[in-house]
Protein backbone atom coordinates (compact mmCIF):
# COMPACT_ATOMS: atom_id res chain seq x y z
CA UNK A 1 0.00 0.00 0.00
CA UNK A 2 1.32 3.47 -1.10
CA UNK A 3 1.69 5.89 1.82
CA UNK A 4 2.49 9.10 0.14
CA UNK A 5 0.55 11.78 1.22
CA UNK A 6 -0.64 13.08 -1.84
CA UNK A 7 -2.45 9.36 -1.97
CA UNK A 8 -3.29 9.60 1.21
CA UNK A 9 -5.12 13.06 0.57
CA UNK A 10 -6.48 11.23 -2.39
CA UNK A 11 -8.18 8.95 -0.64
CA UNK A 12 -9.11 11.00 1.94
CA UNK A 13 -10.76 13.40 -0.46
CA UNK A 14 -12.99 10.39 -1.69
CA UNK A 15 -13.99 9.11 2.09
CA UNK A 16 -17.17 10.91 3.23
CA UNK A 17 -16.95 13.50 5.69
CA UNK A 18 -16.79 13.08 9.82
CA UNK A 19 -20.42 14.53 9.47
CA UNK A 20 -22.68 17.24 8.54
CA UNK A 21 -20.97 19.67 10.15
CA UNK A 22 -17.23 17.86 9.41
CA UNK A 23 -14.83 20.28 10.56
CA UNK A 24 -12.41 22.43 7.74
CA UNK A 25 -9.07 20.53 6.79
CA UNK A 26 -6.12 22.21 8.87
CA UNK A 27 -4.88 25.29 8.04
CA UNK A 28 -1.98 25.31 5.67
CA UNK A 29 1.84 26.04 7.32
CA UNK A 30 3.24 29.22 6.45
CA UNK A 31 5.95 27.51 4.19
CA UNK A 32 2.94 25.80 2.42
CA UNK A 33 1.02 29.55 2.32
CA UNK A 34 4.53 31.23 0.89
CA UNK A 35 4.40 28.75 -2.18
CA UNK A 36 1.19 28.90 -3.12
CA UNK A 37 1.86 32.62 -3.37
CA UNK A 38 4.61 32.61 -5.02
CA UNK A 39 3.09 29.67 -7.39
CA UNK A 40 0.00 31.95 -8.02
CA UNK A 41 2.13 34.96 -8.88
CA UNK A 42 4.47 33.68 -11.55
CA UNK A 43 1.44 31.42 -13.22
CA UNK A 44 -0.24 35.31 -13.22
CA UNK A 45 3.50 36.57 -14.51
CA UNK A 46 4.12 34.28 -17.06
CA UNK A 47 0.22 34.33 -17.87
CA UNK A 48 0.60 38.11 -18.91
CA UNK A 49 3.73 37.48 -20.29
CA UNK A 50 2.38 34.91 -22.40
CA UNK A 51 -0.83 37.10 -23.84
CA UNK A 52 1.16 40.04 -24.38
CA UNK A 53 3.64 38.02 -26.93
CA UNK A 54 0.60 36.07 -28.65
CA UNK A 55 -1.36 39.43 -28.86
CA UNK A 56 1.27 40.94 -30.26
CA UNK A 57 2.35 44.90 -30.98
CA UNK A 58 -1.08 45.57 -32.83
CA UNK A 59 -4.19 45.68 -30.19
CA UNK A 60 -7.38 43.56 -30.62
CA UNK A 61 -10.95 44.70 -29.29
CA UNK A 62 -10.42 42.25 -26.79
CA UNK A 63 -7.07 43.75 -25.70
CA UNK A 64 -8.75 44.18 -21.85
CA UNK A 65 -8.20 40.26 -21.84
CA UNK A 66 -4.38 41.19 -20.81
CA UNK A 67 -5.02 42.16 -17.51
CA UNK A 68 -8.03 39.41 -16.43
CA UNK A 69 -5.33 36.50 -17.34
CA UNK A 70 -2.82 37.41 -15.16
CA UNK A 71 -5.84 37.27 -12.73
CA UNK A 72 -6.92 33.78 -13.60
CA UNK A 73 -4.25 31.93 -11.41
CA UNK A 74 -4.65 33.87 -8.54
CA UNK A 75 -7.07 32.24 -6.86
CA UNK A 76 -4.44 29.68 -6.26
CA UNK A 77 -3.00 31.28 -3.34
CA UNK A 78 -6.56 29.82 -1.60
CA UNK A 79 -6.13 26.27 -3.20
CA UNK A 80 -5.03 23.86 -0.01
CA UNK A 81 -8.20 25.95 2.63
CA UNK A 82 -10.94 26.60 -0.18
CA UNK A 83 -9.69 23.57 -2.83
CA UNK A 84 -13.32 23.51 -4.28
CA UNK A 85 -14.14 27.15 -4.38
CA UNK A 86 -10.69 27.72 -6.15
CA UNK A 87 -11.38 24.96 -8.81
CA UNK A 88 -14.44 26.87 -10.41
CA UNK A 89 -13.11 30.25 -9.61
CA UNK A 90 -9.88 29.20 -11.75
CA UNK A 91 -12.73 27.12 -13.96
CA UNK A 92 -15.07 30.28 -14.65
CA UNK A 93 -11.99 32.99 -15.34
CA UNK A 94 -10.47 30.09 -17.48
CA UNK A 95 -13.15 29.77 -19.77
CA UNK A 96 -14.22 33.20 -20.58
CA UNK A 97 -10.34 33.39 -21.92
CA UNK A 98 -11.37 30.64 -24.06
CA UNK A 99 -14.44 32.31 -25.40
CA UNK A 100 -13.28 35.39 -26.06
CA UNK A 101 -9.65 34.38 -27.40
CA UNK A 102 -8.42 30.86 -27.73
CA UNK A 103 -5.28 31.87 -28.30
CA UNK A 104 -4.27 32.65 -24.92
CA UNK A 105 -6.22 29.29 -22.92
CA UNK A 106 -2.83 27.82 -22.56
CA UNK A 107 -2.17 29.67 -19.76
CA UNK A 108 -4.89 29.69 -18.16
CA UNK A 109 -5.39 25.87 -18.62
CA UNK A 110 -1.85 25.41 -16.79
CA UNK A 111 -4.04 27.35 -13.63
CA UNK A 112 -6.64 24.99 -13.82
CA UNK A 113 -4.47 21.66 -14.24
CA UNK A 114 -2.87 23.14 -10.29
CA UNK A 115 -6.79 24.07 -9.27
CA UNK A 116 -8.37 20.62 -10.31
CA UNK A 117 -5.11 19.01 -8.43
CA UNK A 118 -6.00 20.72 -5.14
CA UNK A 119 -9.57 19.66 -5.27
CA UNK A 120 -8.31 16.28 -5.40
CA UNK A 121 -5.77 16.47 -2.89
CA UNK A 122 -7.25 18.76 -0.40
CA UNK A 123 -10.90 18.54 -1.05
CA UNK A 124 -13.72 17.55 2.16
CA UNK A 125 -16.54 16.91 0.06
CA UNK A 126 -16.50 13.63 -2.11
CA UNK A 127 -19.65 14.73 -3.74
CA UNK A 128 -18.37 17.89 -5.10
CA UNK A 129 -15.12 16.75 -5.76
CA UNK A 130 -16.30 13.75 -8.39
CA UNK A 131 -18.51 16.85 -9.88
CA UNK A 132 -15.65 19.06 -10.13
CA UNK A 133 -13.15 16.77 -11.97
CA UNK A 134 -14.69 15.90 -15.07
CA UNK A 135 -15.38 19.81 -15.21
CA UNK A 136 -11.76 20.35 -14.79
CA UNK A 137 -11.17 17.72 -17.44
CA UNK A 138 -13.94 18.64 -19.68
CA UNK A 139 -12.60 22.73 -19.39
CA UNK A 140 -8.78 21.11 -20.36
CA UNK A 141 -10.08 20.03 -23.54
CA UNK A 142 -11.71 22.73 -24.28
CA UNK A 143 -8.67 25.37 -23.55
CA UNK A 144 -6.48 23.43 -25.54
CA UNK A 145 -7.86 22.81 -28.71
CA UNK A 146 -7.46 25.89 -30.32
CA UNK A 147 -4.37 27.02 -28.37
CA UNK A 148 -1.22 28.17 -29.51
CA UNK A 149 1.47 26.08 -27.23
CA UNK A 150 4.22 28.10 -26.66
CA UNK A 151 7.80 27.88 -28.68
CA UNK A 152 10.56 27.35 -26.37
CA UNK A 153 14.77 27.62 -27.01
CA UNK A 154 16.59 24.08 -26.72
CA UNK A 155 18.21 24.98 -23.68
CA UNK A 156 14.75 25.62 -21.85
CA UNK A 157 13.22 22.46 -23.32
CA UNK A 158 16.70 20.73 -21.71
CA UNK A 159 15.68 22.39 -18.58
CA UNK A 160 11.99 21.91 -18.55
CA UNK A 161 12.65 18.10 -18.96
CA UNK A 162 15.31 17.94 -15.77
CA UNK A 163 13.10 19.79 -13.44
CA UNK A 164 10.45 17.40 -13.47
CA UNK A 165 12.56 14.62 -13.14
CA UNK A 166 14.49 16.35 -10.51
CA UNK A 167 10.98 17.31 -8.66
CA UNK A 168 9.89 13.65 -9.02
CA UNK A 169 13.60 12.10 -7.66
CA UNK A 170 13.04 14.31 -4.83
CA UNK A 171 9.67 13.24 -4.49
CA UNK A 172 10.73 9.69 -4.39
CA UNK A 173 13.66 9.88 -1.64
CA UNK A 174 11.49 11.74 0.82
CA UNK A 175 8.98 9.00 0.41
CA UNK A 176 11.69 6.62 0.98
CA UNK A 177 12.67 8.42 4.13
CA UNK A 178 9.52 8.85 5.17
CA UNK A 179 8.79 4.91 5.14
CA UNK A 180 11.89 4.42 6.90
CA UNK A 181 10.52 6.37 9.52
CA UNK A 182 7.89 4.79 9.36
CA UNK A 183 9.09 1.56 9.81
CA UNK A 184 11.33 2.55 12.64
CA UNK A 185 8.31 4.43 14.73
CA UNK A 186 6.30 1.33 14.45
CA UNK A 187 9.27 -1.06 15.74
CA UNK A 188 9.97 1.62 18.39
CA UNK A 189 6.11 1.25 19.42
CA UNK A 190 5.90 -2.79 19.06
CA UNK A 191 9.11 -2.68 21.30
CA UNK A 192 7.39 -0.49 23.66
CA UNK A 193 4.44 -2.25 23.63
CA UNK A 194 5.82 -5.72 24.57
CA UNK A 195 7.95 -4.10 27.49
CA UNK A 196 4.41 -3.25 28.54
CA UNK A 197 2.91 -6.55 28.49
CA UNK A 198 5.95 -8.10 29.88
CA UNK A 199 5.91 -5.91 32.92
CA UNK A 200 2.02 -5.99 33.25
CA UNK A 201 2.69 -9.98 32.97
CA UNK A 202 5.51 -9.80 35.86
CA UNK A 203 3.27 -7.31 38.01
CA UNK A 204 0.47 -9.71 37.56
CA UNK A 205 2.61 -12.86 38.65
CA UNK A 206 4.06 -11.30 41.96
CA UNK A 207 0.40 -10.15 42.72
CA UNK A 208 -1.23 -13.44 42.42
CA UNK A 209 1.90 -15.00 44.32
CA UNK A 210 1.41 -12.49 46.80
CA UNK A 211 -2.13 -13.63 47.11
CA UNK A 212 -1.33 -16.86 47.48
CA UNK A 213 1.16 -16.92 50.09
CA UNK A 214 -0.76 -14.50 52.31
CA UNK A 215 -3.74 -17.50 51.87
CA UNK A 216 -1.61 -20.66 52.00
CA UNK A 217 0.50 -19.40 54.82
CA UNK A 218 -1.92 -18.78 57.46
CA UNK A 219 -4.11 -21.57 57.32
CA UNK A 220 -1.01 -24.43 56.63
CA UNK A 221 0.77 -22.93 59.68
CA UNK A 222 -2.47 -23.43 61.45
CA UNK A 223 -3.01 -26.27 60.16
CA UNK A 224 0.81 -27.89 61.43
CA UNK A 225 0.58 -26.11 64.77
CA UNK A 226 -2.87 -28.13 65.33
CA UNK A 227 -1.75 -31.20 63.88
CA UNK A 228 1.21 -31.39 65.69
CA UNK A 229 -0.35 -30.77 69.03
CA UNK A 230 -3.07 -33.51 68.46
CA UNK A 231 -0.19 -35.59 67.75
CA UNK A 232 1.60 -34.87 71.22
CA UNK A 233 -1.63 -35.23 73.14
CA UNK A 234 -3.56 -38.15 71.10
CA UNK A 235 -2.79 -40.74 74.05
CA UNK A 236 -2.94 -38.89 77.14
CA UNK A 237 -6.44 -36.46 75.89
CA UNK A 238 -7.75 -38.21 72.93
CA UNK A 239 -10.79 -35.17 73.08
CA UNK A 240 -8.46 -32.02 73.03
CA UNK A 241 -6.90 -34.15 70.34
CA UNK A 242 -9.90 -34.27 67.90
CA UNK A 243 -10.64 -31.08 69.22
CA UNK A 244 -7.26 -29.95 67.30
CA UNK A 245 -7.70 -32.06 64.65
CA UNK A 246 -10.99 -30.38 63.63
CA UNK A 247 -9.33 -27.02 63.71
CA UNK A 248 -7.03 -28.57 61.47
CA UNK A 249 -10.53 -29.70 59.49
CA UNK A 250 -11.56 -26.29 59.69
CA UNK A 251 -8.74 -24.37 58.65
CA UNK A 252 -8.04 -26.73 55.55
CA UNK A 253 -11.30 -25.81 54.59
CA UNK A 254 -10.98 -22.38 54.75
CA UNK A 255 -7.30 -22.31 52.79
CA UNK A 256 -9.60 -24.51 49.95
CA UNK A 257 -12.18 -21.62 50.10
CA UNK A 258 -10.03 -18.57 49.74
CA UNK A 259 -8.03 -20.86 47.20
CA UNK A 260 -10.73 -21.75 44.83
CA UNK A 261 -11.90 -17.64 45.43
CA UNK A 262 -8.29 -16.92 44.02
CA UNK A 263 -7.84 -19.36 41.49
CA UNK A 264 -11.48 -18.77 40.34
CA UNK A 265 -10.91 -15.30 39.74
CA UNK A 266 -7.95 -16.69 37.33
CA UNK A 267 -10.03 -18.53 35.38
CA UNK A 268 -13.17 -16.78 34.79
CA UNK A 269 -13.78 -15.96 31.39
CA UNK A 270 -14.22 -12.07 30.05
CA UNK A 271 -17.62 -13.14 28.74
CA UNK A 272 -18.85 -13.85 32.55
CA UNK A 273 -22.18 -11.57 33.46
CA UNK A 274 -22.01 -8.74 35.66
CA UNK A 275 -20.62 -10.44 38.69
CA UNK A 276 -18.18 -12.49 37.81
CA UNK A 277 -17.66 -13.74 41.42
CA UNK A 278 -21.18 -14.55 41.86
CA UNK A 279 -21.28 -16.65 38.27
CA UNK A 280 -18.49 -18.38 39.54
CA UNK A 281 -19.73 -19.35 43.03
CA UNK A 282 -17.15 -17.38 44.38
CA UNK A 283 -17.26 -15.75 48.14
CA UNK A 284 -16.10 -12.16 48.92
CA UNK A 285 -12.25 -11.47 49.15
CA UNK A 286 -12.06 -11.24 53.18
CA UNK A 287 -12.17 -7.82 54.99
CA UNK A 288 -12.42 -5.92 58.11
CA UNK A 289 -15.40 -7.96 59.03
CA UNK A 290 -13.99 -11.14 58.64
CA UNK A 291 -11.70 -10.16 61.32
CA UNK A 292 -13.54 -11.70 64.45
CA UNK A 293 -13.17 -15.44 62.35
CA UNK A 294 -9.46 -14.72 61.59
CA UNK A 295 -8.90 -14.25 65.34
CA UNK A 296 -11.21 -17.11 66.61
CA UNK A 297 -9.39 -19.44 63.68
CA UNK A 298 -5.90 -18.55 65.75
CA UNK A 299 -7.23 -19.00 69.28
CA UNK A 300 -8.27 -22.27 68.31
CA UNK A 301 -4.79 -22.73 67.30
CA UNK A 302 -3.74 -21.91 71.19
CA UNK A 303 -2.47 -18.81 70.64
CA UNK A 304 -4.26 -16.07 73.08
CA UNK A 305 -5.64 -12.91 70.85
CA UNK A 306 -7.33 -9.85 71.97
CA UNK A 307 -9.58 -7.94 69.23
CA UNK A 308 -10.18 -3.71 69.70
CA UNK A 309 -12.34 -2.06 67.23
CA UNK A 310 -11.63 2.12 68.19
CA UNK A 311 -13.37 5.22 66.46
CA UNK A 312 -16.34 5.84 64.73
CA UNK A 313 -16.83 2.46 62.30
CA UNK A 314 -17.28 3.23 59.05
CA UNK A 315 -16.78 1.55 55.29
CA UNK A 316 -13.63 1.08 53.55
CA UNK A 317 -12.53 0.40 49.90
CA UNK A 318 -12.98 -3.51 49.70
CA UNK A 319 -9.20 -3.35 48.55
CA UNK A 320 -8.32 -1.30 51.76
CA UNK A 321 -10.10 -3.76 53.84
CA UNK A 322 -8.45 -6.50 52.10
CA UNK A 323 -5.33 -5.09 53.00
CA UNK A 324 -6.19 -5.11 56.70
CA UNK A 325 -6.90 -8.33 56.81
CA UNK A 326 -3.86 -9.36 55.39
CA UNK A 327 -1.94 -7.33 57.92
CA UNK A 328 -3.35 -9.29 60.58
CA UNK A 329 -3.65 -12.65 59.26
CA UNK A 330 0.60 -12.09 58.36
CA UNK A 331 1.24 -10.92 61.81
CA UNK A 332 -0.60 -13.43 63.88
CA UNK A 333 0.80 -16.25 61.56
CA UNK A 334 4.36 -15.11 62.34
CA UNK A 335 3.47 -14.89 66.22
CA UNK A 336 2.18 -18.28 65.59
CA UNK A 337 5.36 -19.60 64.09
CA UNK A 338 8.04 -17.47 65.78
CA UNK A 339 6.52 -16.85 69.34
CA UNK A 340 5.11 -19.71 70.95
CA UNK A 341 3.67 -19.34 74.15
CA UNK A 342 3.20 -15.63 73.61
CA UNK A 343 -0.29 -13.46 73.63
CA UNK A 344 -1.40 -10.95 71.12
CA UNK A 345 -3.28 -8.08 70.98
CA UNK A 346 -4.79 -6.51 67.59
CA UNK A 347 -6.20 -3.02 67.14
CA UNK A 348 -7.85 -1.58 64.54
CA UNK A 349 -8.34 2.35 64.71
CA UNK A 350 -10.74 4.21 62.69
CA UNK A 351 -8.88 7.39 62.97
CA UNK A 352 -9.53 10.63 60.96
CA UNK A 353 -8.21 10.37 57.62
CA UNK A 354 -6.70 6.77 57.77
CA UNK A 355 -7.03 3.25 58.81
CA UNK A 356 -4.55 2.69 61.72
CA UNK A 357 -3.83 -1.34 62.29
CA UNK A 358 -1.36 -2.89 64.93
CA UNK A 359 -0.52 -6.33 65.92
CA UNK A 360 1.93 -6.94 68.79
CA UNK A 361 2.62 -9.91 70.97
CA UNK A 362 4.40 -10.29 74.21
CA UNK A 363 7.84 -12.63 73.13
CA UNK A 364 8.02 -16.21 72.86
CA UNK A 365 9.90 -19.56 71.39
CA UNK A 366 10.22 -20.41 67.56
CA UNK A 367 8.01 -23.20 66.75
CA UNK A 368 8.64 -25.92 64.63
CA UNK A 369 7.01 -23.83 61.39
CA UNK A 370 9.72 -21.53 61.42
CA UNK A 371 11.89 -22.89 59.39
CA UNK A 372 8.86 -22.55 56.65
CA UNK A 373 8.95 -19.33 56.39
CA UNK A 374 10.63 -17.08 53.67
CA UNK A 375 10.65 -13.35 54.67
CA UNK A 376 8.19 -12.70 51.64
CA UNK A 377 5.55 -12.63 53.82
CA UNK A 378 6.33 -8.55 54.91
CA UNK A 379 7.33 -7.48 51.49
CA UNK A 380 4.20 -8.22 50.13
CA UNK A 381 2.34 -6.76 52.36
CA UNK A 382 4.08 -3.90 52.18
CA UNK A 383 3.48 -4.17 48.41
CA UNK A 384 0.19 -4.36 48.67
CA UNK A 385 -0.35 -1.14 51.04
CA UNK A 386 1.96 0.43 49.07
CA UNK A 387 -1.20 0.26 46.53
CA UNK A 388 -3.51 2.81 48.22
CA UNK A 389 -0.72 4.76 49.68
CA UNK A 390 0.01 2.78 53.19
CA UNK A 391 2.75 1.93 54.69
CA UNK A 392 4.05 -0.59 56.97
CA UNK A 393 6.42 -0.65 60.25
CA UNK A 394 7.59 -3.66 61.95
CA UNK A 395 10.05 -3.91 65.10
CA UNK A 396 10.71 -5.38 68.62
CA UNK A 397 8.97 -3.76 71.47
CA UNK A 398 11.33 -2.33 74.05
CA UNK A 399 9.67 -5.02 76.57
CA UNK A 400 9.80 -7.76 74.74
CA UNK A 401 7.93 -9.23 71.82
CA UNK A 402 6.81 -7.94 68.08
CA UNK A 403 4.94 -5.24 66.75
CA UNK A 404 3.68 -4.48 63.38
CA UNK A 405 1.46 -0.78 62.69
CA UNK A 406 -0.10 -0.69 58.97
CA UNK A 407 -1.13 3.16 58.34
CA UNK A 408 -3.51 3.26 55.28
CA UNK A 409 -5.31 6.54 54.30
CA UNK A 410 -8.68 7.09 53.94
CA UNK A 411 -10.84 9.67 52.16
CA UNK A 412 -12.38 12.00 55.22
CA UNK A 413 -15.89 11.44 54.98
Amino acid sequence: MINHPTVQRLRAALRPPDGPGAAPPPLPTRRGQAFDLALALFLAFTSGRYATIVNGPDPTPWSWLLLVVPLVPLPLVLRRRYPLAVLWAVLAGALLVRHRSGDIAYSAGVAVIVAAYSAAAYGRRPRAVLLGLPAAAAALVVLFSEAKLPHFPNGVIALLVLVPVFAAAYELRMWRRRVEEGRERLSALERGQLLSLRRAVELERARIARELHDVVTHNVSMMTIQAGAARKILDTSPDRAREAMAAVESGGRAAMTELRHVMGLLTIESGAGDDPAADAGLSPQPGLDRLDALVEGVRRAGLPVGLAVRGEHRAVPPGVGLAAYRVVQEALTNTVKHAGGAEAAVTVEYAPGQLRVEVTDTGGRPTGAAATGDGRGLLGLRERLAVYGGTLETGSRPHGGYRVTALIPLESS
